[in-house]
């Protein structure tokens, strides 16, 4: 069954990267235009339904480390289409009482996911919201009265800030997030890089991304890492240094062998988790 129906305005003859994205994750809320560039990527990458899922996992992962830390809101900027163990699903299988603001700048994601989250609405809130406009976002949130940003927070930036040109200020975007919340709150953001990549699939990447929604911009681990400044980094796993890590290692029980290192070096992703 594939997903046809599309708030008024909105141009499905256009890649969208949300729509991508749920895409190599299976879902079905996606266009043919969205579809035919996703096999454009594919083709030269056929991993990235995996890489996809590894990325979402980690995502999870350290919604879960976030609660179990006591942590009972969270903001989930640039959360993009329900599919399967949505964050509110994953904290509030740890704190019942968790609520979650999720934010997106896609009408189409802010329409679906309304529909769909309707049966949370005390718990859950869906605003319209860019991250390029950190101020805006944190009024959308407030208007809804669902979080207190007085208490500490859990701030979930995954799969986004490689679409935030440098141009504008993807760092300052998330320091005035990170400044609105309080003491004791965490920032968990994924991002994706070229490093350890092929360059004929960052390429690629790149040029598909031109010419849909949102470009690529990837970036490298010292890159990914400026976005932890003034927190304290939590290690990814124990007795691993404080640093950034592959979305696949990070949140393990235990040290991954160097063979398990070695083997996640080519995922193009970086992740972590900082606290306030």
């Amino acid at each position: 069954m594939e997903y046809t129906d599309a708030p008024a305005g909105i141009d499905t003859s256009k890649p969208n990267a949300a729509r991508m994205y749920d895409y190599f994750l299976g879902g079905k809320d996606n266009f043919a235009a969205d579809r035919a560039a996703a096999e454009r990527l594919r083709a030269v990458s056929p991993e990235l339904s995996a890489t996809a899922w590894a990325n979402r996992r980690y995502h999870q992962r350290a919604a879960r480390f976030i609660a179990e830390a006591g942590v009972d809101q969270f903001i989930d900027v640039g959360c993009g289409l329900p599919t399967m163990e949505n964050t509110h699903a994953v904290v509030q299988a740890v704190r019942p009482d968790a609520r979650v603001a999720y934010v997106d700048y896609d009408p189409v994601v802010i329409s679906h996911a309304g529909a769909l989250l309707a049966n949370h609405n005390s718990t859950v809130s869906v605003t319209l919201g860019d991250l390029r406009n950190p101020a805006g976002v944190l009024a959308g949130v407030r208007s809804t009265g669902l979080l207190d940003l007085g208490r500490p927070c859990g701030l979930l930036i995954s799969a986004v800030l490689h679409f935030v040109a440098d141009t504008d200020d993807p760092y300052g975007a998330v320091a005035t997030l990170v400044a609105a919340l309080a003491p004791g709150s965490y920032l968990s953001l994924s991002h994706v890089t070229a490093d350890g990549a092929a360059e004929e699939k960052i390429s690629n990447g790149v040029s598909v991304y031109r010419g849909a929604s949102a470009r690529m911009n990837p970036r490298s681990r010292a890159e990914v890492s400026r976005f932890f400044d003034g927190l304290s980094l939590v290690p990814p796993w124990p007795g691993a240094p404080a640093e950034v890590a592959r979305v696949s290692l990070w949140g393990r029980a235990e040290a991954p062998a160097a063979n398990e290192i070695a083997a996640a070096g080519t995922e193009p992703w970086w992740c972590g988790v900082g606290r306030k």
